[in-house]
C-alpha cells in the first residue's frame, strides 16, 4: 500500500481509503472487514456523525478499539443535524453546533481525537468565520488534529482556502466528473492542500454496470467512456481498478475513498493499489474520450 502526505497536514494516508458509510449494521462482520482493511495496509476511515444516526461512527469505534490508535487516520464529519423526529436533517454550520457535535463523534469513535474533522458540506451564506473558529478551537483543545471541508462548490473551496488552514478538500472526481480540474485543482495543489477523491467510479457506471446519463453525460457519452476504460483493463488491471488508478493519478489527488461493505469490495480495493499504473499515454488516451465538463453552478 503506498501511502501519500494529506496536504500540508503530519497526516500519512493510504492512497485508498475505507469509505465506512457503505458499512452494514452488524457490527461484527464490519469489525472483521474493518480490521482485515488494517491488516492490508489501509490506515484512513472515513466517516460521519450524519450516516446511520451516528451509529456508523459507533461501529467504526468498536471495530478500531483493539488496534493500534497512532496508527490509524480516523476522519468523520460534522454540519448536519438531524431532526428531532429522524425524519431528515438541517444544514447547522454554527459554532455552538460543531462544538457540540464533536463531543458526541469522540464518545460514539471511543477515541480521545479525530485525526480529521471535515465540515460535511457548505454555502457561500454560511456564516464561514464562525465555522472556522469552530475548528480553530477544536485544533487548540487537542480534540481534533486537522481540519477540512468537503465540498464540489468552486465558491466554497475559495473561500476555505483563503480563510482557513483546512489540509483537505473531500470532493466527487472521475472519467466522468472532471470538473475539479478547471479551477479547485489548481488552487489546491498551489496551496498544497490535498484532494480526498469520492466517486471514482461514478456510481458503478465505469465498473460495468449498464449505461444511464450521468451529470452532463449522455447514456451513450458514459458507455464510450466506458468502453475507453475497459480497452484498456484485463485480467491483471479490472475495469474498477483502471477507473480509480485514473484519478490516483491526478497529482491533486491525495487519496481516493471508496465504499467497502464486503470482502469483495475490500480485495478489489487493495488489489486497485497494487495495480499496474496507467502510462502516460493511456491517461493521455482516456482524457481525450469526451469533452472536460465544468461546474455549471457556484462557481
Amino acid at each position: 500500500m503506498k501511502y501519500n502526505q494529506l496536504g500540508k497536514s503530519s497526516l500519512q494516508i493510504s492512497e485508498v481509503g475505507f469509505g465506512c458509510m457503505s458499512l452494514g449494521a452488524d457490527d461484527q462482520a464490519n469489525a472483521v472487514l474493518i480490521q482485515e482493511a488494517i491488516s492490508n495496509g489501509i490506515n484512513f476511515f472515513d466517516t460521519a456523525d450524519l450516516y446511520d444516526h451516528g451509529n456508523n461512527e459507533i461501529s467504526l469505534g468498536k471495530a478500531i478499539a483493539t488496534a493500534k490508535r497512532e496508527a490509524l487516520v480516523i476522519a468523520t464529519k460534522v454540519g448536519n443535524q438531524w431532526k428531532a423526529d429522524g425524519s431528515g436533517w438541517d444544514w447547522n454550520p454554527s459554532k455552538k453546533y460543531i462544538l457540540a457535535s464533536v463531543e458526541d463523534s469522540l464518545r460514539r469513535l471511543n477515541t480521545d481525537y479525530i485525526d480529521l474533522y471535515q465540515l460535511h458540506g457548505g454555502t457561500i451564506q454560511d456564516p464561514v468565520d464562525e465555522t472556522i473558529e469552530a475548528f480553530e478551537i477544536l485544533v487548540q483543545q487537542g480534540k481534533i488534529r486537522y481540519y477540512g471541508i468537503s465540498s464540489i462548490r468552486p465558491e466554497v473551496i475559495r473561500e476555505y482556502v483563503r480563510k482557513s488552514n483546512i489540509v483537505s478538500v473531500m470532493m466527487q472526481y472521475s472519467l466522468l466528473d472532471r470538473r475539479p480540474e478547471e479551477t479547485s485543482f489548481p488552487l489546491l495543489m498551489e496551496n498544497n492542500i490535498g484532494v480526498l477523491a469520492r466517486g471514482t467510479v461514478a456510481k458503478g457506471l465505469l465498473a460495468g454496470k449498464a449505461a444511464a446519463p450521468y451529470l452532463n453525460y449522455s447514456a451513450k457519452e458514459v458507455a464510450q467512456a466506458a468502453a475507453g476504460i475497459s480497452t484498456l483493463s484485463g485480467e491483471n488491471r479490472p475495469a474498477s481498478q483502471t477507473a480509480l488508478r485514473y484519478v490516483l493519478q491526478q497529482p491533486a489527488v491525495t487519496s481516493a475513498i471508496l465504499g467497502i461493505r464486503t470482502a469483495a469490495h475490500l480485495s478489489d480495493a487493495v488489489a486497485a493499489s497494487a495495480a499496474l499504473p496507467l502510462m502516460a499515454a493511456e491517461v493521455a488516451q482516456l482524457n481525450h474520450i469526451l469533452p472536460v465538463n465544468k461546474y455549471e453552478q457556484f462557481r
